[in-house]
């Protein structure tokens, strides 16, 4: 579905910047947070912003002699692109997903919020694991947001930790996991049995 936006818009770069604006709706950014933000590089996106404010998607201001842009949200197609956004982004598009098992001993691993459209889920992500790569769950959660626009809510916590908090029927905990979820990794046994008898 990924793939399938940037053959519609013509691009790699204006789908990301199409779909960070309408993920962002409120916020203002400069050219150099924008493309760090969706791995791309300033040059590559200066022409695509100018087209895009040019059709009024975006607004440029001017801030202490800084250029920021806003999405528009007077915008007339933003609820059709804003729906069409939502819809491209529901797992498994998100290709960097399946990158997760690199981390390290990786116990469980499920999404909710941004991934599944979600949107009253208190986090993105839940990732239990031990010897965790600091690196690589920067790397892969940079690349994450690039993928659907916008910064990414997760808590990692040890085996153990998790364990207790399960134990200690944390609220947190609890309704993630028994709200609308999906498990990419679970090497929790028992998990699912006791998530089940508690509904």
């Amino acid at each position: 579905m990924s793939q399938d936006l940037e053959y519609l818009f013509g691009s790699r770069e204006k789908t990301r910047l199409l779909r960070f604006f309408l993920q962002n709706p409120e916020l203002e950014y400069g050219i150099n947070e924008i493309a760090k933000r969706n791995m791309l590089r300033p040059g590559s996106i200066r022409r695509e912003l100018e087209n895009l404010r040019r059709i009024r998607f975006i607004i440029m201001r001017k801030k202490k002699g800084k250029t920021c842009y806003i999405l528009n949200q007077n915008f007339i197609f933003y609820p059709e692109l804003k729906n069409l956004i939502s819809k491209a982004n529901i797992y498994p598009e998100s290709q960097s997903l399946n990158k997760i098992k690199n981390l390290g001993n990786i116990k469980l691993a499920v999404i909710s919020g941004a991934f599944i459209n979600y949107h009253k889920s208190k986090a993105d992500m839940i990732l239990v694991g031990d010897g965790i790569s600091r690196a690589k769950l920067r790397n892969l959660m940079n690349s994450l947001e690039a993928e659907i626009g916008k910064e990414i809510d997760f808590v990692l916590m040890t085996g153990e930790e998790f364990k207790y908090r399960l134990n200690m029927l944390d609220k947190f905990i609890l309704e993630f996991l028994e709200g609308p979820h999906e498990e990419l990794i679970n090497k929790i046994q028992g998990l699912r049995q006791f998530i089940a008898n508690r509904k």
